[in-house]
């Protein structure tokens, strides 16, 4: 008997794989497609034959190509939850930022104060306005992430063969990613590689946390001194290894914590720059540098600063 938060697919349906779904597994494609199927629900149904793939019998580790023809069985589903709300400055925001686009990517110069993916109290972030504003795009995935706060280059692949090749290059040390931030005090050394693991989760007052432990992951993150302010240096920060807050942390680690860092930097010098209008993390993704992922061609972005961190930084006084 159906629930009401239930509804049936009445009759077999016939898919026809496009670009957006190859060489993805038949079970992933299957856990998207049938949301609200439960997955013991699916894997059953391919190992009992119910889901075919041109007509005969595949395992659920089978990769999808262009132009497969997928049998989809009869299959009660749970209706779709409430409609997604992304805000309209969001939209606003990504359809005026975008640095870069071909048929396999997007450049994003994400703005500060919006999380990249819904999830843990947020009802949307930048993929779901991005799917909201192009209807028609059938494949949109979040490369790699960014905090929040974080602003500067977020990649957006639009197609799946771009994204697993995009994904090789995070993996090894094929796309450089240098940031631009602001370290409270007087960083001395002109460049400093910091070389310190990292250990995610770590519960603090009830906040989870990073912090530099052996029993962590190694990170590499190299800062380039840059200008040298009364109260304030401005680096380049190079991370060689992709941890969660890895630059956040690493600064914090040196003794120059990131201005407006209200995680990991310190509350006096954080209340002192928020008089003078530093209200956000002063982080911003500003290059990155890699080969095309089709054409090997090299590519190299650059996200100009903030309009309202460029101002702040215009008024401090040099050395």
């Amino acid at each position: 008997m159906n629930t009401p938060s239930d509804q049936i697919i009445p009759q077999v349906q016939w898919l026809e794989i496009s670009d957006a779904n190859s060489e993805q597994r038949l079970d992933n494609f299957l856990i998207s497609y049938l949301k609200g199927v439960p997955k013991t629900r699916i894997y059953r149904m391919v190992r009992k034959g119910e889901v075919r793939v041109n007509k005969g019998r595949v395992d659920v580790s089978y990769k999808l190509t262009v132009g497969d023809i997928v049998r989809i069985p009869p299959v009660r589903v749970a209706e779709k939850k409430d409609e997604i709300i992304v805000q309209p400055t969001l939209k606003y925001s990504l359809e005026n930022h975008i640095i870069y686009e071909d048929d396999g990517f997007i450049v994003l110069n994400k703005p500060s104060g919006f999380a990249v993916h819904g999830g843990s109290g947020v009802n949307s972030g930048v993929i779901e306005a991005l799917r909201q504003i192009r209807p028609q795009q059938k494949f949109l995935e979040l490369v790699h992430r960014l905090d929040k706060e974080t602003s500067g280059c977020l990649l957006i692949a639009k197609k799946r063969s771009v994204l697993k090749v995009l994904h090789e290059l995070f993996r090894g040390d094929g796309i450089k990613k240098t940031y631009l931030a602001l370290l409270a005090g007087q960083f001395q050394r002109k460049k400093q590689l910091v070389d310190v693991p990292l250990l995610k989760n770590v519960a603090q007052g009830g906040e989870r946390m990073v912090m530099v432990s052996q029993a962590g992951k190694s990170a590499e993150t190299l800062f380039t001194r840059l200008k040298q302010y009364q109260e304030a240096t401005l680096v380049h920060a190079a991370p060689k290894t992709g941890r969660t807050h890895q630059i956040r942390v690493h600064a914090a680690w040196l003794g120059h914590p990131i201005i407006a860092d209200d995680r990991y930097g310190e509350n006096e010098v954080n209340k002192t720059f928020k008089k003078r209008g530093y209200k956000r993390l002063f982080l911003h993704a500003e290059q990155l540098q890699f080969a095309h992922p089709v054409s090997g061609a090299p590519l190299h972005f650059t996200a100009p600063l903030p309009e309202d961190l460029q101002d702040l930084l215009n008024h401090e006084k040099p050395l």
